[in-house]
């Protein structure tokens, strides 16, 4: 099953389009039964897509190329994990100077969180801060939905794959020159990245893509992705250092995954991102306005990006020295 969200014709001239969510099923979208939403599909878990889907399968619905599609889900958070070991050895050189893996990437699978609310949908621009290093970051993410008597912390990784509903493409935007210099000290990234995250074109449900589970419990599928046309990085998800259950149940450690929590693989190697490149001795130059950045991923689909003009935020000065004196004068 494919689960999307998207704006019909009639509601496309509004000041606030009403989004509709439901299925995608060949080349037509029909909502779901009873004006059920995404958030509604995952708080029931794969049941509960099941049963909507047997309801309404057999209706005309609209044609997909009538309408425009949303990112699939509003997320209730977004962690993205960098799992890729090759992704780590080619931008650590380009962000940090020098090409390695520290010994700690190994122990667990590291992640950070970005910005719910700046996610942007399939062919939706990306308005970047001011930068000279746009890059882009190819990941595929699940969607964490429920499952009936598995809870919310503290997963194994046996709990933790139920509760994977489906799984998306994720376009982590990232303005390297900003991200370099906020990690300086020791934290982030944050204004390097959490301008725009791009997910789509829909949720396939993680039953449809049983068949790629190779025997280690990876996701054995291809990605690829170009920019205006030209391929730039191709790699298998299932050379990610941890499977996503294992993601899923280390989020939860301490805490809780729960319906609509997006959680990205982390970039793929090979090309995956420009960061990755540049610090292997690629002159690829970084993203400008009007660069168009195509995410492929085999059993999913195409999640299509373009650059948009910066955007100047209001300035900040810096840090003023201060006397540390420990009374008010």
């Amino acid at each position: 099953m494919r689960i999307a969200r998207w704006i019909d014709g009639a509601s496309a001239g509004s000041a606030v389009p009403e989004p509709v969510e439901g299925f995608v099923i060949g080349d037509r979208v029909i909502p779901f039964p009873d004006g059920q939403t995404v958030a509604d599909i995952l708080a029931g878990g794969l049941d509960a897509a099941h049963a909507a889907f047997g309801r309404v399968k057999g209706e005309p619905g609209t044609a997909l190329a009538d309408v425009r599609l949303l990112a699939p889900v509003v997320p209730a958070s977004v962690r993205d994990f960098v799992a890729f070991e090759e992704h780590v050895e080619g931008v650590s050189a380009s962000v940090d100077g020098k090409s390695e893996v520290v010994p700690q990437w190994y122990q667990a699978p590291t992640f950070y969180f970005t910005n719910p609310h700046t996610i942007l949908g399939p062919d939706e621009p990306v308005a970047p801060p001011v930068t000279e290093r746009l890059d882009f970051e190819l990941e595929v993410a699940v969607v964490v939905g429920n499952a009936p008597g598995v809870g919310e912390a503290n997963l194994t990784a046996a709990d933790a794959a139920p509760r994977i509903f489906g799984y998306t493409i994720m376009n982590d935007w990232s303005a390297r020159d900003i991200q370099s210099r906020e990690m300086k000290v020791r934290l982030g990234p944050a204004k390097g990245k959490d301008f725009g995250t791009s997910l789509g074109p829909w949720i396939v449900t993680a039953d449809e893509l049983e068949q790629y589970v190779d025997a280690d419990g990876f996701l054995a599928i291809r990605a690829e992705v170009r920019i205006n046309g030209e391929l730039v990085g191709e790699d298998l998800v299932s050379n990610m250092g941890w499977p996503f259950a294992e993601l899923v149940a280390y989020a939860s450690r301490n805490s809780r995954v729960v319906p609509g929590d997006v959680l990205g693989s982390g970039t793929v190697g090979n090309g995956g991102c420009l960061g990755e490149l540049w610090g292997r001795g690629s002159t690829i130059p970084a993203l400008r306005e009007g660069d168009e950045v195509r995410m492929t991923v085999e059993g999913i689909g195409e999640l299509v990006g373009t650059v948009g003009a910066a955007v100047p935020a209001p300035a900040l000065p810096a840090a003023r020295p201060r006397t540390r004196a420990r009374q008010r004068s």
